[in-house]
């Protein structure tokens, strides 16, 4: 197996190979054809082939080589700052383009990609507005963000925006059997739907998934192998802790959670991810009329994450919470 990274190793060198983007696809070719783009603005989840697309079409206008002096890619999360604008921004997007490389369009501009842009702070974002109207001709924008909301409208304005929509499952599992096939990987039964789940429509983070479960089984993934790497909590668990908390009376009922609990934590299993699952393993299981009753277990949850991200203790918060959910789903 190579040591590089399956993520990397199978990103997409051209726009056409970008998965379940049909309409950004479209777009982008056309455009890719006459050389002539406009600012750029991508948004949607993790995973679903932003950063890949914008380094695609880097790659198709100028090639591997030119791109060391034609493209400029900044992580704005670390890098997020007025003053990364005023030097390494405004001093890039001056520059005057070089000579062009036979076999590529190379346009007249520059591309400089920004990702995390929403991570940008205002004064940053204001002070880009005048920096890519003075340098339009020799440079061109791609932002890069998950909220487009926290863009502020005056860059928005002078972008194209794309959306990029969540993965379907039948898509990723198109392109994690390919990447099985290449790779000699051998999926076990139930594996591939459980690679989904725990994805949730996030391609990077499925094929990284894959690629350590199949460094921790020696070639074969399996579903048990799968939820060990990923730090999932097997359905069966949650379901367990699900059906105690739905039990109706209250005989026996302290002490059923609280030995589902004590089996929790003795497992090493996440809190923060047990609520998370337990929230959707609710809501999948909840009745008609009892809406009143699930708001309740879903504000007990809301209350033990908050106390987690604090610091308080998981086994005392998923007791408690455990307590409450029970007693919001038993109330009349």
């Amino acid at each position: 197996m190579s040591m590089q990274p399956w993520v990397e190793k199978y990103r997409p060198k051209n726009v056409s190979e970008v998965a379940y983007q049909e309409e950004v696809v479209n777009t982008l070719t056309r455009a890719l054809e006459t050389a002539n783009l406009p600012h750029l603005l991508f948004y949607g989840p993790p995973g679903t082939g932003k950063t890949s697309t914008a380094l695609a079409i880097a790659r198709q206008l100028y090639g591997p080589e030119l791109m060391k002096t034609r493209v400029l890619e900044l992580n704005a999360s670390d890098e997020r700052g007025i003053h990364v604008v005023r030097e390494k921004v405004k001093a890039f997007a001056a520059t005057a383009v070089g000579a062009p490389v036979p076999g590529y369009p190379c346009p007249p501009y520059k591309l400089l990609i920004l990702d995390e842009a929403d991570s940008m702070t205002q004064d940053a974002q204001n002070a880009l507005r005048r920096t890519m109207e003075t340098y339009s001709r020799v440079t061109r924008f791609v932002f890069i963000c998950n909220y487009v909301s926290r863009i502020i409208e005056p860059l928005a304005s002078r972008c194209a925006k794309f959306r990029f929509k969540p993965l379907q499952p039948a898509i990723m599992a198109g392109r994690i059997e390919h990447i099985c096939e290449l790779e000699g990987v051998t999926l076990g039964p139930g594996a591939l739907d459980t690679l989904s789940a725990v994805s949730g429509g996030d391609l990077r983070r499925a094929i990284n998934t894959l690629q350590s479960a199949a460094r921790l089984g020696g070639g074969r993934v399996d579903r048990a192998t799968l939820l060990d790497v990923s730090g999932q909590v097997p359905p069966e668990v949650v379901s367990g802790l699900a059906a105690a908390c739905r039990a109706s009376g209250s005989a026996g009922r302290f002490g059923a959670l609280q030995k589902q609990v004590q089996n929790i934590i003795a497992d090493g299993y996440a809190a923060q991810q047990l609520l998370l699952q337990l929230q959707t393993e609710l809501l999948s299981g909840a009745e008609g009329g009892s809406d009143l009753r699930l708001c309740g277990a879903l504000e007990a949850l809301a209350g033990a994450d908050y106390s987690l991200v604090v610091g308080a203790d998981e086994a005392l918060q998923l007791l408690n919470v455990a307590g409450q959910v029970h007693a919001a789903l038993a109330a009349a």
